[in-house]
């Protein structure tokens, strides 16, 4: 079958999925009548509690008069401030990622010797099986890396020896494998599809075991392997702030669910990397950067309040950018008066933009960082406050690091790996039972219709 065929859409096709669709949909009342929380969230927003963690906590509320209120938003792994990791990390003039990972997985911080053994098995384990990439990553390529990471990660399974083993020790080595390999099956995937289909030159950098995360991935992506050091240090603070946010965030809840069926490590990070895919998880940051390429090109004076306010009311409106009516990179599910990774990242953000020479940009950003939430309260009935989220800085950082758009999710998916290493060792520590919540039958019973009276 040619690649035309494989992928057409047919008359007939279209005829059965409107008869699936109209016997699929179910009436919303019937959701407040049998109380059932869609998308595991009340009418407030609180999402159901499905489990306990020890990994990391997300905090926008506080008890005053015994009343919960909005409160700046705060997030913590394993009990530490994210802030104060990354005022410590950064501080010392340390790269970060190493060593949150290793407290995320371990619940510790690490000693100077613990985290310097710890980068030398990271470094240990960047390396992948022999001839992977010519025989696997470079052939196929696809044009979503998210989907050619996945697949790297499913076709590793057949190069572990001990791929089904699930006791704690195996689980950990095959995390601590993936974590370092998570940036070299991503960029080299990008690599591979740029040269096959754009026709640019193929270059496949090896990593320096001597380099951090984050200087690694700008050393292999780009063909000079060159960068500043203030970009390897944003770089590393922004993998730091994506790669862990509680267990209900949908992928670290994906590696909750799947874990507890026991299958192996490879099935369980594919299905996570399957849900940080969607757009309403991890593709969210290229939304921003691109709705601000349109705002660039549509609003003449940036620094005009009206002018650019104009523009936000335009997106609300379903007037501008892909008409959906959202101004991305504002709001959050949990966040309503901040996000503290966004704040963290904004202050970084400044000194960037300024060794890149856009300053402008920044100022642009930062006037729809202070408009967008009074322009959205203003047109939108809301149960809580709105803010700017990780997504709207974070999609900026990326654009003035020359990342390519499509390597933005899988940089969150190289952040959160840690995340979900960490969430399901959890999980099988914990020996609990198959996830299996209920969903309640709406449909009656009937009686069997013969072929013959069948219309």
């Amino acid at each position: 079958m040619d690649h035309n065929a494989f992928s057409e859409i047919t008359p007939d096709i279209v005829r059965l999925a409107k008869m699936s669709e109209q016997a699929d949909i179910i009436d919303t009342e019937l959701f407040t009548k049998y109380d059932v929380k869609r998308g595991l969230r009340d009418l407030n927003g609180k999402g159901v509690l499905a489990g306990l963690t020890n990994i990391s906590d997300v905090r926008a509320k506080k008890i005053v008069d015994g009343a919960e209120v909005p409160a700046h938003g705060r997030l913590f792994y394993r009990g530490y401030d994210v802030k104060d990791l990354v005022k410590g990390f950064t501080g010392d003039n340390r790269f970060g990622f190493e060593e949150v990972a290793y407290l995320l997985l371990f619940d510790k911080l690490p000693d100077e010797k613990e985290l310097a053994d710890f980068r030398i098995l990271l470094a240990k384990y960047r390396s992948l099986p022999t001839s992977f990439v010519r025989d696997i990553i470079m052939k196929a390529p696809s044009s979503d890396m998210m989907n050619t990471l996945a697949r790297s990660v499913l076709t590793l399974y057949s190069y572990d020896d001990r791929a089904d083993d699930v006791s704690l020790p195996n689980v950990l080595r095959q995390c601590l494998q993936l974590i370092s390999l998570f940036p070299l099956l991503s960029i080299y995937g990008y690599q591979a599809y740029c040269h096959y289909h754009d026709g640019k030159s193929l270059y496949i950098h090896q990593p320096d075991p001597e380099l951090s995360t984050a200087e690694n991935i700008l050393r292999i992506l780009r063909p000079d392997s060159s960068y500043t050091p203030l970009e390897a240090r944003l770089l590393d603070v922004a993998l730091v702030l994506h790669m862990e946010h509680g267990g209900g965030n949908n992928s670290s809840f994906t590696t909750h669910v799947v874990t507890s069926s026991l299958t192996d490590t490879y099935s369980v990070i594919a299905a996570a990397i399957g849900s940080l895919k969607g757009p309403r998880h991890g593709g969210a940051n290229i939304k921003v950067v691109q709705m601000f390429e349109e705002m660039k090109q549509e609003v003449k004076d940036w620094a005009d309040e009206e002018e650019v306010g104009n523009y936000l009311k335009r997106l609300l409106n379903k007037e501008a950018f892909d008409h959906a009516g959202l101004i991305y990179g504002v709001g959050h599910a949990i966040y309503s008066k901040s996000d503290p990774r966004a704040e963290v990242l904004k202050s970084f953000v400044e000194k960037l933009s300024v060794e890149k020479g856009l300053e402008k940009e920044f100022a642009l950003y930062s006037l729809v960082e202070r408009l967008a939430p009074e322009i959205i309260s203003g047109q939108r009935q809301m149960y809580k406050g709105v803010s700017i989220n990780v997504d709207f800085y974070s999609g900026f950082v990326y654009h003035m690091l020359g990342l390519p758009l499509e390597l933005y999710t899988p940089i969150f998916a190289i952040a959160r790996i840690a995340g979900w290493s960490a969430h399901r060792m959890e999980e099988l520590a914990n020996n609990g039972k198959i996830i299996r919540p209920a969903y309640k039958p709406i449909g009656g019973e009937r009686a069997y219709i013969s072929m013959l009276e069948r219309q």
